[in-house]
């Protein structure tokens, strides 16, 4: 029977696996593919190809591959400029079908233009290496705002100034649409109640470039083609929206649920139960006493009854008699663990990046010289997901070291960066790999632990694609700005990683400039992309480095934001931290636990902005089992003073909170 079961979820990995192959990306949703393009044919007219979709048409000039919508109500506007390479003569155009197929000779390049879903699918297929740019999107002078998936999501204003300038880290910068952004795809709105979503279904080789043209933010999207890389397809679907900050993120949602990508939370609980003990639940990784079964008393007695607790892997992981009381409390327990280093074991920085011989260096990732990729933070090296798994039915690294890390009794796991989306490409002849590859290999892994081993299973910033193997995300609802990064190698400013008991780098208190907070945390730019699209499959928190203590000035701001997502704070503990905040903390979970109960399992069905400032928001899960009103500004709107939040659960009152500030 064991063998039955072990086979069943081989057989579900490998399903994932093909769909991730041919699709590019795993994950949830729809809203506006209802298929009747696919009961209409394209038509051609001379160099252009009509194709219906949900909402109107789309046109295709195939001399230049621009694209122009036109809506039913006889609206109309550019979804793409010509693509920005030369392209050569365009062939003749063949139709078959909802389907046009046309080459250019002397690039190469065969591209399809199709109605599929409700939506304009275009595949471009290379005959040799190279790299297309494009679709070139947000160049309609009728654009208003443009929505990235960046962490949680944002949805910045074109024309803005600041945006605009350096100062806000966008303009002139790029995000992979596989590891940049937690989800492949970026949307746009326009005056009058219409807008875009633009889905690359072929994530893996694939980027966004973020430029300024004019005063003007607009995006390139960039292919590269590598036969050896088997990324020799380029898929990208246009649609039709009606222009609301959250659309493209329905679209997305509605393209994976057509694909079967989505596995939600409650057929995750009835899976393994213990996931449902993340519903209510706050984060937190522990340090100190708060490591210690006097450590959970305390918690009890604040009267918090749902937590996840981690703990660094820096040697002193929590003792039997700490995890167990914590779990007889209701709470999960998690080491942090990472699979992607490797380091020389007599001087190797962190316990996580020792492993038995020969893993260094005969598992490095190799390079196209045959040298060792170097690892993160120019450590060691990166460990190739190939060699470990060539490796393990032999010599069962994973297995013995997944065993190690809970023999406490966890019965949760964080698994650094695997769902992240960095992926490698390994030249190595003992196991070479593509990033593919390597995305099918952690996707296996992960659902080992989540699966077989019937572990409650996180990972850094999970990108759509890994919804189904993963339960919660740390890190996926913070938008970076690569300013942060400068900050935190800052360690003056930041804080290091003394005193051991309590690192600053976790616990000191920081002040963020005024450009990484506006770019970061002010609520007029901030969008719940990532909870439209997963939020009744992931639970997403900020990074583990950005607890909510460490940045005082947006404390209040972040608790907002958390009950308007109905999504939990990711804190840090010890015992000076339950000191100073932990009655706050306290009644932050008990505000938070009844509306995650309601809502948990639930989709986010609407987002709305009320004011012309955007400060005062609103979000609804499911058929209105739970509504949430945010008001980010000092002023009081409809009787929600300024600063403060109203949940209402379907059939009853509001439940108001005004967090205080820290």
């Amino acid at each position: 029977m064991k063998a039955r079961k072990i086979r069943k979820t081989r057989k579900k990995v490998v399903a994932l696996s093909g769909a991730l192959a041919v699709l590019g990306v795993v994950g949830t949703a729809t809203a506006f593919g209802d298929g009747t393009g696919d009961r209409q044919h394209v038509e051609v007219h001379g160099d252009r190809v009509t194709v219906p979709v949900t909402g109107g048409h789309t046109t295709v000039d195939t001399a230049s591959l621009a694209v122009r919508a036109q809506a039913d109500d006889g609206r109309g506007w550019q979804l793409s400029a010509p693509a920005a390479d030369g392209l050569g003569p365009a062939g003749k155009v063949s139709v078959r079908g909802s389907e046009a197929t046309w080459r250019y000779p002397s690039t190469g390049f065969t591209v399809t233009a199709a109605a599929r879903d409700g939506r304009l699918a275009v595949s471009v297929r290379s005959d040799r290496d190279t790299t297309l740019n494009w679709p070139v999107t947000g160049v309609d002078p009728a654009t208003r705002e443009l929505q990235i998936p960046r962490g949680e999501g944002l949805s910045v204003p074109v024309a803005d100034r600041w945006w605009n300038s350096p100062k806000a880290g966008l303009a002139g910068s790029e995000a992979g649409l596989s590891d940049g952004l937690t989800m492949p795809f970026w949307g746009t709105s326009l005056a009058g109640r219409h807008g875009s979503s633009y889905i690359a279904e072929s994530d893996i080789g694939s980027t966004l470039t973020f430029a300024s043209t004019g005063g003007r933010l607009r995006t390139e999207a960039r292919h590269t083609f590598s036969a050896r890389e088997d990324t020799g397809d380029y898929k990208i679907t246009f649609a039709l929206t009606d222009g609301s900050p959250v659309a493209a993120a329905r679209d997305y949602r509605a393209w994976l649920l057509g694909h079967g990508g989505i596995t939600t939370l409650r057929a995750k609980i009835a899976a393994n139960p213990a996931v449902g003990k993340l519903v209510g639940a706050f984060h937190a990784y522990t340090w100190g006493q708060a490591r210690t079964a006097e450590g959970v008393r305390r918690l009890r007695d604040l009267g918090i009854d749902r937590m996840w607790l981690g703990y660094d892997a820096d040697g002193s992981p929590m003792d039997e008699q700490a995890v167990a009381l914590a779990e007889r409390s209701g709470y999960l327990v998690g080491p942090y663990d990472s699979w992607a280093n490797a380091q020389d074991p007599d001087s190797a920085d962190t316990p996580v990046s020792k492993w038995p011989s020969p893993v260094w260096p005969d598992a490095c990732v190799r390079d196209a010289d045959g040298k060792p990729v170097t690892g993160f933070g120019g450590r060691g090296c990166y460990v190739s997901s190939e060699a470990l798994r060539r490796a393990e039915p032999s010599k069962h690294y994973l297995a013995d070291r997944t065993r190690e890390m809970t023999a406490n009794g966890a019965d949760s796991y964080f698994l650094d960066v695997d769902a992240a989306g960095e992926l490698f490409t390994d030249r190595s002849p003992a196991h070479p790999m593509t990033r593919a590859q390597d995305r099918r290999n952690r996707l296996e892994r992960m659902a080992g632990l989540s699966g077989d081993r019937k572990l409650v299973l996180g990972s850094e910033s999970a990108g759509s694609w890994a919804n189904g193997v993963v339960s919660f995300s740390h890190g996926s609802g913070t938008p970076v700005t690569d300013g942060l990064w400068a900050l935190e190698r800052d360690r003056a400013t930041w804080g290091g990683y003394a005193p051991a008991g309590a690192p600053g780098v976790y616990f000191k208190p920081v002040h963020l400039p005024d450009d990484i907070a506006k770019a970061m945390y002010d609520p007029r730019y901030r969008v719940p992309l990532y909870q439209t699209v997963l939020h009744d499959s992931v639970i997403s928190t900020e990074r583990w480095e950005l607890s909510w203590s460490k940045l005082p000035d947006q404390s209040r701001t972040r608790a907002l934001l958390a009950m308007l997502y109905n999504v939990p704070l990711n804190l840090v503990l010890d015992q000076s931290e339950l000191d100073r905040h932990g009655e706050q903390i306290a009644a932050l979970q008990r505000y938070f636990e009844p509306l995650h109960q309601a809502a948990a399992t639930l989709p986010m069905t609407d987002f709305r902005r009320l004011t012309p400032d955007s400060l005062v928001q609103r979000t609804t899960f499911g058929d209105g089992t739970l509504t949430v009103t945010a008001n980010f500004s000092t002023a009081t709107h409809d009787g929600l003073p300024g600063g403060c939040v109203d949940a209402v659960l379907k059939g009853g009152k509001a439940r108001r909170m005004c967090p205080p500030g820290l």
